[in-house]
C-alpha cells in the first residue's frame, strides 16, 4: 500500500467572513474527492479569514499511481484559482 499526501495552502483574499470561507473551502474539497476519488479536507488555518490549508490523500497500490493522483489534483486546484490563490504545495510520502 501506497500513501501520497499533498497540503495546499491557499490565500482567500476577497472573504471576509468565516461563512464565504466555509463555502469555498467546502466547495473545492468536494469538487475534488468527487472528480478524483481522493480523500480532502481542510487541515489548516481554521481561524483564519483569508488562509485555509487543504489535505489531500491519495492510495494505491502503486506509489507512481498514487503520486499521479496527487499531482492531478495539485494542477486541478491551481488552475481553479479565482475565488482564492495558491500560496503554497508541500508533498509527502506515508
Amino acid at each position: 500500500m501506497h500513501v501520497a499526501v499533498a497540503r495546499v495552502s491557499l490565500h482567500l483574499p476577497g472573504n471576509r467572513d468565516l461563512k464565504g470561507k466555509r463555502r469555498v473551502v467546502k466547495s473545492l474539497c468536494a469538487r475534488v474527492r468527487n472528480r478524483f476519488e481522493v480523500a480532502s479536507a481542510e487541515v489548516g488555518g481554521n481561524d483564519m479569514l483569508q488562509a485555509a490549508d487543504i489535505g489531500i490523500a491519495a492510495v494505491s497500490n502503486s506509489r507512481r499511481h498514487a503520486w499521479q493522483v496527487v499531482e492531478a489534483v495539485v494542477e486541478y486546484v491551481e488552475r481553479g484559482a479565482g475565488e482564492y490563490e495558491v500560496v503554497g504545495v508541500d508533498r509527502e510520502d506515508l
